[in-house]
């Protein structure tokens, strides 16, 4: 796990209270920023009425989707670089421009097949569960101030894992099925746990933009596979 507080200087964690109070203002004012301006992209897309178009372009093969998700891993490393720029902070606020961007653009064919095949309330219900777990778990890390920097191995581990079954199952055409929704779900959850608590322990006071990209990630992984699951309950 890279070591934040070594690259950037003090952790927020050791910073005057004053200083640690208005990094997580603006770490968690941006990361609201970057779901309204989610919502605003996703709005606007589906406006024009070439969604169902950009659907069909991005699932119209077996190897589509894995192109789709090859780029879309590029730009979020891109997007990540930028956002940890010690140069710039024109260049921070582009790397999450571009995420957002980015994560609008893969949600597209998830959100058509939702709104389109289930029940219409499937979304804004996914997106209330996605905000209530967001925030009891963010509650949890802020009242025991607990260290879970632990975590990191376990989910790169298990990140290369999900992958490895995500890109196999679009190569051999096999359903991963609700059990691997729900597993999603978990670890999306951890991921927020870790991102969190590295806000609090690991990120310097000027990485307010980096630290809500990464919660801004582990949210939207979040809301993917919930709204995942209750599209196919209904």
């Amino acid at each position: 796990m890279e070591n934040f507080s070594t690259t950037y200087g003090t952790s927020a964690a050791d910073a005057l209270p004053a200083q640690r109070a208005q990094f997580i203002r603006k770490t968690y004012m941006l990361l609201a920023a970057a779901i309204l301006a989610f919502v605003a992209v996703e709005f606007a897309i589906f406006s024009t009425g070439y969604a169902d178009e950009i659907a069909v372009t991005m699932l119209g093969g077996r190897f589509s989707w894995l192109i789709v998700l090859g780029c879309f891993m590029g730009i979020s490393y891109l997007a990540n670089w930028w956002a940890n720029s010690q140069t710039s902070s024109a260049m921070q606020y582009l790397g999450l421009g571009v995420y957002i961007l980015a994560e609008a653009v893969i949600f597209v064919p998830m959100i058509f097949l939702a709104a389109t095949y289930s029940d219409a309330t499937v979304i804004p219900k996914a997106g209330i569960v996605t905000l209530g777990l967001f925030l009891g778990i963010t509650a949890t890390v802020f009242m025991t101030r607990a260290d879970f920097s632990f975590l990191g191995p376990i989910l790169a581990i298990g990140g290369f894992a999900a992958l490895g079954f995500i890109v196999a199952s679009l190569i051999f055409g096999f359903s991963l099925g609700s059990v691997f929704a729900f597993v999603m779900v978990a670890f999306a959850g951890a991921a927020i746990l870790y991102s969190t608590s590295n806000v609090l322990h690991q990120y310097n006071t000027n990485q307010h933009v980096a630290a809500s990209l990464t919660l801004f990630a582990s949210i939207a992984l979040l809301f993917w596979y919930i709204l995942s699951i209750f599209s196919s309950r209904d």
